[in-house]
């Protein structure tokens, strides 16, 4: 009878300290970055060529360097040095635009407001992934309502058009780049709308059709149409040390938060409903089939509903099993 217990018990154990396996896209629930020279990731890129690859960088203080995190397990597996931008000064984000095209902001300014310019690095995404030297196009950015922080660089994956989303405590504003930015002149980014976040970061889904804008506690979708965000409502955000980046999975189906620090966690959170961009949304309710594991609601601890199911029917199972062995202990006795 004891035996049973035990063996029944352990099953339950073993079902509860499962992890959920890695979503379609390669990217799994969460993970660590283990580099120790990422110290203040600022930005968060999923990669268009290498399935569950995410680009990031420091914060100031770093260099002109990107780099690929594997998020299978935490490992830096390139370093991209930048070459022909001169010294960086506040690197704040990341994002990839149309053609594997990657674009770096250099757009942050922690004394309110006091450069006259910032820039835009870009250079196209690695087809291998090793450490190299390439030389980047850099462009300089002013706004028309004069200077100000910024954290939220975002390329609208189908326009290659450039946004910026100001940061402010009582909220911020969208900027909106020329149509095409220029490497000889001047870019001037007019605002477009207010943003009322404290943003940290920002992203495009990778169909165009949703805005994410996070800060550190809280989070805001929009849909994106007509040039223009629309909000949607709020979202969920994971509990973390210091709230710094987000980017959509390259599905479009969810999102990964992540933070500053040493050893920093990226979370991911599925998306459902209004949020899911719309080539999801759409495929999603034409679908016949049930929905995958990747595509359940999440709990507040950020684990998936399915493995809550999983974990009740194993619970039903050993006490199955208990009240197997006792009939079966008072047959004999």
């Amino acid at each position: 009878m004891r035996s049973l217990v035990v063996v029944a018990v352990g099953l339950f154990m073993a079902c509860l300290a499962a992890g959920p396996a890695a979503a379609d896209d390669g990217s799994p629930s969460s993970f660590t970055i283990t580099d120790s020279r990422i110290t203040e990731s600022s930005g968060l890129a999923a990669s268009s060529l290498h399935k569950g690859i995410y680009w990031t960088h420091n914060d100031s203080d770093d260099g002109p360097y990107v780099y690929a995190v594997d998020s299978a397990t935490g490992k830096t597996v390139a370093t991209v040095t930048m070459r022909g931008v001169g010294s960086p000064r506040d690197v704040e984000a990341i994002s990839i635009g149309p053609d594997d095209q990657i674009y770096v902001g250099d757009i942050g300014d922690n004394l309110g407001g006091s450069w006259d310019h910032v820039w835009i690095y870009r250079f196209p995404e690695p087809k291998q992934l090793k450490n190299m030297t390439v030389t980047a196009t850099q462009y300089v950015v002013r706004y028309q309502d004069g200077a100000r922080n910024a954290e939220s660089l975002v390329i609208h994956p189908k326009t290659g058009r450039a946004y910026i989303v100001s940061k402010n405590e009582d909220g911020g504003g969208l900027y909106e780049g020329p149509k095409t930015l220029s490497a000889s002149g001047v870019n001037i980014f007019r605002r477009i709308a207010d943003i009322p976040l404290w943003a940290t970061d920002a992203a495009f889904s990778p169909d165009g059709t949703r805005l994410v804008v996070r800060g550190y506690f809280n989070a805001e979708m929009y849909r994106w149409s007509g040039g223009a965000p629309h909000d949607i409502g709020d979202l969920d955000v994971p509990l973390q040390r210091q709230g710094e980046s987000v980017t959509f999975t390259p599905d479009g189906r969810a999102l990964m938060y992540g933070s500053e620090g040493e050893q920093s966690d990226v979370t991911r959170e599925e998306l459902s409903g209004k949020d899911l961009p719309e080539s999801v949304g759409s495929a999603s309710a034409g679908a016949s089939a049930p929905a995958s594991s990747s595509q359940q609601p999440t709990d507040s601890g950020g684990k998936s509903a399915g493995n809550i199911t999983v974990g009740l029917v194993t619970l039903a199972g050993v006490a199955a099993v208990i009240l197997a062995g006792r009939r079966l202990f008072r047959r004999r006795a």
